[in-house]
Protein backbone atom coordinates (compact mmCIF):
# COMPACT_ATOMS: atom_id res chain seq x y z
CA UNK A 1 0.00 0.00 0.00
CA UNK A 2 1.19 3.32 -0.93
CA UNK A 3 1.96 5.88 2.23
CA UNK A 4 1.37 9.48 1.52
CA UNK A 5 3.21 11.58 4.03
CA UNK A 6 0.98 13.52 6.16
CA UNK A 7 2.54 16.76 7.49
CA UNK A 8 1.48 15.61 11.19
CA UNK A 9 4.10 12.56 10.46
CA UNK A 10 7.12 14.17 11.58
CA UNK A 11 5.68 15.18 15.17
CA UNK A 12 3.86 11.62 15.59
CA UNK A 13 7.41 10.34 14.48
CA UNK A 14 9.34 12.31 16.97
CA UNK A 15 6.59 10.92 19.71
CA UNK A 16 7.03 7.34 18.69
CA UNK A 17 10.37 7.11 21.26
CA UNK A 18 8.94 9.19 23.80
CA UNK A 19 7.26 7.28 26.70
CA UNK A 20 3.37 8.85 26.94
CA UNK A 21 0.52 7.32 24.74
CA UNK A 22 0.40 8.51 21.07
CA UNK A 23 -3.28 9.89 20.37
CA UNK A 24 -4.38 9.83 16.92
CA UNK A 25 -7.84 11.24 16.88
CA UNK A 26 -10.23 13.29 13.54
CA UNK A 27 -13.16 12.55 12.12
CA UNK A 28 -14.10 8.88 10.55
CA UNK A 29 -12.02 8.24 7.11
CA UNK A 30 -9.28 11.14 7.50
CA UNK A 31 -6.30 8.72 7.28
CA UNK A 32 -5.99 7.99 11.40
CA UNK A 33 -5.70 3.81 10.81
CA UNK A 34 -2.86 4.62 8.10
CA UNK A 35 -0.75 7.11 10.27
CA UNK A 36 -0.97 4.47 12.97
CA UNK A 37 0.03 1.29 10.91
CA UNK A 38 2.42 3.81 9.21
CA UNK A 39 3.78 4.05 12.79
CA UNK A 40 4.21 0.84 13.77
CA UNK A 41 6.16 0.12 10.88
CA UNK A 42 8.99 2.57 11.57
CA UNK A 43 9.12 1.38 15.69
CA UNK A 44 12.52 0.32 15.89
CA UNK A 45 11.89 -3.30 17.08
CA UNK A 46 10.04 -6.47 15.89
CA UNK A 47 8.49 -6.45 19.63
CA UNK A 48 5.18 -4.79 17.85
CA UNK A 49 1.85 -5.78 17.52
CA UNK A 50 -1.35 -3.91 16.02
CA UNK A 51 -4.74 -4.66 17.25
CA UNK A 52 -8.56 -3.45 15.49
CA UNK A 53 -10.96 -2.89 18.89
CA UNK A 54 -13.64 -3.62 15.40
CA UNK A 55 -12.68 -7.37 15.96
CA UNK A 56 -15.10 -8.84 19.10
CA UNK A 57 -11.64 -11.28 20.06
CA UNK A 58 -9.77 -7.99 20.61
CA UNK A 59 -13.01 -6.23 22.44
CA UNK A 60 -13.27 -9.24 24.97
CA UNK A 61 -9.61 -9.32 25.23
CA UNK A 62 -9.34 -5.96 26.69
CA UNK A 63 -12.34 -6.52 28.84
CA UNK A 64 -10.98 -8.80 31.05
CA UNK A 65 -11.01 -7.79 34.78
CA UNK A 66 -7.60 -9.15 36.00
CA UNK A 67 -5.29 -6.01 33.38
CA UNK A 68 -2.40 -8.33 34.12
CA UNK A 69 -3.71 -11.33 32.44
CA UNK A 70 -3.94 -9.37 29.03
CA UNK A 71 -0.15 -9.10 29.06
CA UNK A 72 0.04 -12.91 29.03
CA UNK A 73 -2.27 -13.28 26.31
CA UNK A 74 -0.45 -10.42 24.04
CA UNK A 75 2.11 -12.94 24.45
CA UNK A 76 -0.29 -15.17 22.63
CA UNK A 77 0.06 -12.89 19.90
CA UNK A 78 3.92 -12.95 19.56
CA UNK A 79 5.03 -9.75 22.17
CA UNK A 80 7.64 -10.38 24.23
CA UNK A 81 6.82 -9.01 27.60
CA UNK A 82 10.09 -9.19 29.00
CA UNK A 83 11.25 -6.95 26.58
CA UNK A 84 9.49 -2.96 25.14
CA UNK A 85 6.34 -3.21 23.51
CA UNK A 86 5.04 -1.29 20.68
CA UNK A 87 1.36 -1.65 20.67
CA UNK A 88 -1.04 0.07 18.39
CA UNK A 89 -4.89 -0.10 18.96
CA UNK A 90 -7.58 1.12 16.29
CA UNK A 91 -11.02 2.21 16.57
CA UNK A 92 -10.49 2.70 21.07
CA UNK A 93 -13.61 4.68 21.20
CA UNK A 94 -15.60 0.87 20.51
CA UNK A 95 -14.55 -0.06 23.99
CA UNK A 96 -15.03 2.82 26.64
CA UNK A 97 -13.03 1.14 29.27
CA UNK A 98 -9.72 0.55 27.56
CA UNK A 99 -8.36 3.66 29.03
CA UNK A 100 -8.42 2.16 32.43
CA UNK A 101 -6.53 -0.76 30.81
CA UNK A 102 -4.54 1.43 29.11
CA UNK A 103 -3.64 3.53 32.51
CA UNK A 104 -2.65 0.58 34.15
CA UNK A 105 -0.39 -1.51 31.84
CA UNK A 106 1.25 2.07 30.97
CA UNK A 107 2.52 2.15 35.00
CA UNK A 108 3.37 -1.69 34.86
CA UNK A 109 4.42 -2.57 32.10
CA UNK A 110 7.23 -0.97 29.52
CA UNK A 111 4.73 -0.66 26.72
CA UNK A 112 4.75 2.24 23.72
CA UNK A 113 0.56 3.14 23.28
CA UNK A 114 0.05 4.69 19.74
CA UNK A 115 -3.61 4.75 19.75
CA UNK A 116 -6.02 5.77 17.40
CA UNK A 117 -9.86 6.77 17.42
CA UNK A 118 -12.47 8.65 15.58
CA UNK A 119 -13.15 11.37 18.21
CA UNK A 120 -12.37 14.06 20.34
CA UNK A 121 -16.14 14.08 21.74
CA UNK A 122 -15.07 10.55 23.57
CA UNK A 123 -11.00 10.81 23.76
CA UNK A 124 -10.68 14.13 24.71
CA UNK A 125 -13.28 13.80 27.96
CA UNK A 126 -12.29 10.42 28.76
CA UNK A 127 -8.79 10.30 28.26
CA UNK A 128 -7.71 13.93 30.53
CA UNK A 129 -8.62 12.22 33.18
CA UNK A 130 -7.41 8.82 33.22
CA UNK A 131 -4.10 9.25 31.28
CA UNK A 132 -3.59 12.52 32.44
CA UNK A 133 0.28 13.23 32.06
CA UNK A 134 0.38 9.96 30.10
CA UNK A 135 -0.70 10.75 26.87
CA UNK A 136 -0.45 13.54 23.95
CA UNK A 137 -3.05 13.93 21.57
CA UNK A 138 -2.50 14.63 17.88
CA UNK A 139 -5.38 16.05 16.05
CA UNK A 140 -6.21 14.49 12.17
CA UNK A 141 -7.69 16.73 9.82
CA UNK A 142 -8.79 15.99 6.07
CA UNK A 143 -6.07 16.71 3.56
CA UNK A 144 -5.21 20.89 3.34
CA UNK A 145 -4.23 21.70 -0.13
CA UNK A 146 -0.25 20.95 0.48
CA UNK A 147 -1.41 17.64 0.97
CA UNK A 148 -3.93 17.27 -1.62
CA UNK A 149 -0.91 17.35 -4.00
CA UNK A 150 1.24 15.35 -2.46
CA UNK A 151 -1.50 12.78 -3.05
CA UNK A 152 -1.88 13.63 -6.44
CA UNK A 153 1.86 13.47 -7.06
CA UNK A 154 2.37 17.27 -7.84
CA UNK A 155 5.74 18.52 -6.70
CA UNK A 156 5.11 22.05 -4.50
CA UNK A 157 7.58 24.07 -1.97
CA UNK A 158 5.29 24.31 1.33
CA UNK A 159 4.83 27.76 2.86
CA UNK A 160 5.33 28.20 6.97
CA UNK A 161 3.06 31.20 7.06
CA UNK A 162 1.77 33.44 3.86
CA UNK A 163 3.28 34.35 0.81
CA UNK A 164 3.43 38.08 -0.01
CA UNK A 165 2.50 38.26 -3.38
CA UNK A 166 0.56 35.94 -5.76
CA UNK A 167 3.07 33.58 -7.82
CA UNK A 168 1.66 33.82 -12.10
CA UNK A 169 3.97 30.55 -12.56
CA UNK A 170 2.60 28.79 -9.24
CA UNK A 171 -1.11 30.03 -10.58
CA UNK A 172 -1.13 29.04 -13.95
CA UNK A 173 0.70 25.76 -13.31
CA UNK A 174 -1.37 24.53 -9.90
CA UNK A 175 -4.91 26.55 -10.60
CA UNK A 176 -6.94 23.37 -11.81
CA UNK A 177 -5.81 21.34 -9.19
CA UNK A 178 -6.45 24.04 -6.41
CA UNK A 179 -10.21 24.71 -8.23
CA UNK A 180 -10.71 20.63 -7.48
CA UNK A 181 -9.62 20.92 -4.05
CA UNK A 182 -12.62 24.01 -3.47
CA UNK A 183 -15.14 21.13 -5.18
CA UNK A 184 -13.78 18.29 -3.59
CA UNK A 185 -12.20 18.68 -0.42
CA UNK A 186 -9.35 16.38 1.43
CA UNK A 187 -10.64 13.48 2.53
CA UNK A 188 -8.50 11.26 1.38
CA UNK A 189 -10.33 8.85 -0.28
CA UNK A 190 -12.63 11.45 -2.19
CA UNK A 191 -8.92 13.39 -3.28
CA UNK A 192 -7.43 9.64 -4.94
CA UNK A 193 -11.39 8.79 -6.42
CA UNK A 194 -11.28 9.67 -10.46
CA UNK A 195 -15.01 9.84 -11.20
CA UNK A 196 -17.25 12.66 -10.28
CA UNK A 197 -19.51 10.26 -8.97
CA UNK A 198 -17.67 7.78 -7.12
CA UNK A 199 -16.76 11.44 -5.27
CA UNK A 200 -20.26 11.67 -3.95
CA UNK A 201 -20.67 8.58 -3.38
CA UNK A 202 -17.57 8.67 -0.70
CA UNK A 203 -18.85 11.84 0.67
CA UNK A 204 -22.62 10.46 1.03
CA UNK A 205 -20.85 7.17 2.99
CA UNK A 206 -18.69 9.35 4.95
CA UNK A 207 -22.05 11.34 5.99
CA UNK A 208 -23.65 8.68 6.77
CA UNK A 209 -21.45 6.66 9.06
CA UNK A 210 -20.44 9.91 10.99
CA UNK A 211 -24.64 9.66 11.61
CA UNK A 212 -24.87 6.30 11.96
CA UNK A 213 -21.91 5.56 13.54
CA UNK A 214 -20.37 7.80 15.79
CA UNK A 215 -23.27 9.96 16.72
CA UNK A 216 -24.99 6.90 17.63
CA UNK A 217 -22.22 5.31 19.56
CA UNK A 218 -21.19 8.91 21.30
CA UNK A 219 -24.14 10.69 21.96
CA UNK A 220 -27.88 10.25 23.08
CA UNK A 221 -29.60 11.86 20.10
CA UNK A 222 -31.69 9.48 18.84
CA UNK A 223 -33.46 10.86 15.72
CA UNK A 224 -30.84 10.74 12.66
CA UNK A 225 -33.52 12.57 10.28
CA UNK A 226 -33.68 15.81 12.76
CA UNK A 227 -29.93 15.54 12.62
CA UNK A 228 -29.63 14.90 8.89
CA UNK A 229 -32.06 17.91 8.17
CA UNK A 230 -30.05 20.83 10.93
CA UNK A 231 -26.38 19.71 8.63
CA UNK A 232 -27.92 20.24 5.94
CA UNK A 233 -29.23 24.04 7.30
CA UNK A 234 -25.89 24.26 8.89
CA UNK A 235 -23.65 23.85 5.62
CA UNK A 236 -26.34 26.08 4.13
CA UNK A 237 -24.74 29.17 6.22
CA UNK A 238 -21.20 28.93 6.07
CA UNK A 239 -19.52 31.71 6.58
CA UNK A 240 -22.11 33.52 8.35
CA UNK A 241 -22.53 34.28 12.17
CA UNK A 242 -24.89 31.82 14.05
CA UNK A 243 -28.37 32.94 15.38
CA UNK A 244 -29.44 30.01 17.25
CA UNK A 245 -33.16 31.25 18.01
CA UNK A 246 -33.21 31.58 13.55
CA UNK A 247 -31.86 28.00 13.68
CA UNK A 248 -33.97 26.24 16.18
CA UNK A 249 -37.20 27.86 14.20
CA UNK A 250 -36.20 26.35 10.80
CA UNK A 251 -35.27 23.03 12.01
CA UNK A 252 -38.41 22.84 14.16
CA UNK A 253 -35.71 22.47 17.19
CA UNK A 254 -35.39 23.60 20.49
CA UNK A 255 -32.69 26.25 20.94
CA UNK A 256 -31.10 24.04 23.51
CA UNK A 257 -31.34 20.56 21.48
CA UNK A 258 -29.69 23.23 18.59
CA UNK A 259 -26.96 24.47 20.83
CA UNK A 260 -26.05 20.82 21.99
CA UNK A 261 -25.90 19.36 18.21
CA UNK A 262 -23.71 21.95 17.21
CA UNK A 263 -21.25 21.63 20.53
CA UNK A 264 -20.98 17.82 19.52
CA UNK A 265 -20.49 18.51 15.87
CA UNK A 266 -17.73 20.60 16.53
CA UNK A 267 -16.27 18.17 19.00
CA UNK A 268 -16.19 15.62 16.50
CA UNK A 269 -14.51 17.79 13.95
CA UNK A 270 -17.31 18.60 11.80
CA UNK A 271 -17.46 22.00 11.71
CA UNK A 272 -15.75 25.01 14.12
CA UNK A 273 -17.88 27.79 14.99
CA UNK A 274 -14.99 30.91 14.82
CA UNK A 275 -14.63 33.74 17.65
CA UNK A 276 -15.05 36.97 17.08
CA UNK A 277 -12.04 39.67 17.75
CA UNK A 278 -12.81 41.86 20.83
CA UNK A 279 -10.48 44.51 20.95
CA UNK A 280 -12.74 46.88 20.45
CA UNK A 281 -16.58 46.38 22.05
CA UNK A 282 -17.63 49.47 21.92
CA UNK A 283 -17.24 49.48 17.70
CA UNK A 284 -18.06 45.45 17.48
CA UNK A 285 -21.34 43.69 17.06
CA UNK A 286 -22.57 41.26 19.25
CA UNK A 287 -20.17 38.37 19.60
CA UNK A 288 -21.58 35.74 17.80
CA UNK A 289 -19.32 33.10 16.41
CA UNK A 290 -19.20 32.17 12.30
CA UNK A 291 -19.37 28.58 11.19
CA UNK A 292 -17.23 26.24 9.07
CA UNK A 293 -16.83 22.89 7.99
CA UNK A 294 -13.96 21.04 8.16
CA UNK A 295 -14.52 19.75 4.59
CA UNK A 296 -15.68 21.43 1.13
CA UNK A 297 -16.73 18.39 -0.64
CA UNK A 298 -18.68 17.19 2.74
CA UNK A 299 -20.26 20.16 2.78
CA UNK A 300 -21.11 20.58 -0.82
CA UNK A 301 -22.68 17.42 -0.18
CA UNK A 302 -25.10 18.73 2.47
CA UNK A 303 -25.57 21.97 0.65
CA UNK A 304 -26.22 23.70 -2.62
CA UNK A 305 -23.47 26.09 -2.13
CA UNK A 306 -22.23 29.37 -3.90
CA UNK A 307 -18.69 29.72 -5.32
CA UNK A 308 -17.67 32.56 -3.08
CA UNK A 309 -18.90 30.50 0.01
CA UNK A 310 -17.02 27.12 -1.40
CA UNK A 311 -13.99 29.30 -1.62
CA UNK A 312 -13.79 30.89 1.78
CA UNK A 313 -14.90 27.58 3.09
CA UNK A 314 -11.32 26.24 2.05
CA UNK A 315 -9.23 28.96 2.74
CA UNK A 316 -10.79 28.74 6.56
CA UNK A 317 -9.19 25.42 6.56
CA UNK A 318 -6.32 26.23 4.89
CA UNK A 319 -5.33 28.73 7.61
CA UNK A 320 -6.94 26.87 10.38
CA UNK A 321 -3.66 24.56 11.08
CA UNK A 322 -1.77 28.16 10.89
CA UNK A 323 -2.39 30.14 14.43
CA UNK A 324 -5.07 31.74 16.08
CA UNK A 325 -7.82 32.26 13.97
CA UNK A 326 -10.76 34.88 14.26
CA UNK A 327 -12.73 37.59 12.44
CA UNK A 328 -13.83 41.01 13.14
CA UNK A 329 -17.10 42.81 12.58
CA UNK A 330 -18.21 46.51 13.00
CA UNK A 331 -22.57 47.30 14.05
CA UNK A 332 -22.32 48.74 9.93
CA UNK A 333 -22.25 45.13 9.07
CA UNK A 334 -18.69 45.70 7.25
CA UNK A 335 -16.24 42.64 8.44
CA UNK A 336 -12.69 41.30 8.15
CA UNK A 337 -13.18 37.65 7.47
CA UNK A 338 -9.86 36.44 9.32
CA UNK A 339 -7.89 37.81 11.87
CA UNK A 340 -4.84 35.91 12.25
CA UNK A 341 -2.36 35.50 14.95
CA UNK A 342 -3.75 39.16 15.92
CA UNK A 343 -1.26 40.48 13.36
CA UNK A 344 -2.89 39.74 10.20
CA UNK A 345 -5.77 41.05 8.56
CA UNK A 346 -6.93 38.75 5.81
CA UNK A 347 -10.41 38.95 3.29
CA UNK A 348 -11.18 36.81 0.86
CA UNK A 349 -12.20 37.88 -2.50
CA UNK A 350 -12.92 35.67 -5.71
CA UNK A 351 -11.56 38.13 -7.63
CA UNK A 352 -9.95 40.79 -5.75
CA UNK A 353 -9.54 44.24 -6.44
CA UNK A 354 -7.85 47.38 -5.36
CA UNK A 355 -10.39 49.69 -3.65
CA UNK A 356 -11.10 45.83 -2.44
CA UNK A 357 -7.33 46.05 -0.91
CA UNK A 358 -7.98 49.61 0.30
CA UNK A 359 -11.08 49.07 2.47
CA UNK A 360 -9.65 46.32 3.99
CA UNK A 361 -6.75 48.65 4.82
CA UNK A 362 -8.92 50.79 6.81
CA UNK A 363 -10.95 48.10 8.75
CA UNK A 364 -7.69 46.94 10.23
CA UNK A 365 -6.54 50.05 11.17
CA UNK A 366 -9.33 50.63 13.53
CA UNK A 367 -7.90 47.45 15.48
CA UNK A 368 -4.06 48.55 14.83
CA UNK A 369 -3.47 45.63 12.48
CA UNK A 370 -1.16 47.18 9.87
CA UNK A 371 -0.22 43.67 7.74
CA UNK A 372 -4.11 43.28 5.52
CA UNK A 373 -3.48 40.85 2.78
CA UNK A 374 -6.17 39.97 0.00
CA UNK A 375 -6.88 36.17 -0.80
CA UNK A 376 -8.07 35.53 -4.42
CA UNK A 377 -9.53 32.49 -6.32
CA UNK A 378 -9.00 34.19 -9.71
CA UNK A 379 -6.69 36.19 -11.81
CA UNK A 380 -7.80 40.26 -12.55
CA UNK A 381 -6.45 41.28 -15.94
CA UNK A 382 -4.07 43.79 -13.71
CA UNK A 383 -4.13 43.99 -10.08
CA UNK A 384 -1.31 41.64 -8.41
CA UNK A 385 -1.46 42.63 -4.97
CA UNK A 386 -2.71 39.68 -3.34
CA UNK A 387 -2.08 36.10 -2.24
CA UNK A 388 -3.48 33.21 -4.46
CA UNK A 389 -5.28 30.90 -2.53
CA UNK A 390 -3.66 27.74 -4.00
CA UNK A 391 -0.03 29.82 -2.63
CA UNK A 392 -1.36 28.75 0.73
CA UNK A 393 0.06 25.19 1.18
Amino acid sequence: MIFYTRKIYKELSEHLEKRPVTVITGMRRTGKTTLLRKLLEDAPTINKLYLDLERLDVQELFSQKNFDNIVLALANFGLNPKQKMFLALDEIQLLPQVSSVIKYLYDHYDIKFLVSGSSSYYLKNLFSESLAGRKKIFDLYPLDFGEYLTFKGVPYVPTDFLPTSINATEYERLRAYYEDFIEWGGFPEVVLAGDPKDKKDLLGDIVSSYINIDIKSLADFKNGADIYSLLKLLAGRIGSRLDYAKLASAAGLSRITVMSYLEFFEKTYLLTRLPVVAKRPDREIVKAKKLYFADNGLAGFLADLSSGTKFENAVFNQLRGRGDLRYYSLKSGKEIDFVLNNVAALEVKETPAEFDLQDLTRLAAGIDLKNSRLIGRKMPPKFRDFIWGGDIK
